[in-house]
């Protein structure tokens, strides 16, 4: 194998974008209804639990990023 070749990183490093990503979008959608309440009788809900699920997806996504950054070994 020669030293020009291209290194691969694993697919959980790529999962982990994905779930930041979703997870965003997520705590986004929970701000915004922070914000902007929707009236339905809903138990729990000021819990505001779309916003701590993101929050887990992102840490989550960061973790799985953090650890698997480095290239496959050839």
């Amino acid at each position: 194998m020669t030293d020009d070749a291209v290194q691969m990183k694993p697919i959980w490093y790529f999962v982990g974008w994905v779930l930041m990503i979703i997870g965003g979008l997520v705590v986004a959608a929970g701000v915004y209804y922070y914000f902007f309440p929707v009236h339905l009788d809903i138990e729990l809900r000021g819990m505001h639990i779309s916003i701590w699920w993101g929050a887990i997806l992102i840490v989550g996504g960061l973790l799985l990023t953090y650890f698997n950054r480095k290239p496959l070994p050839a």
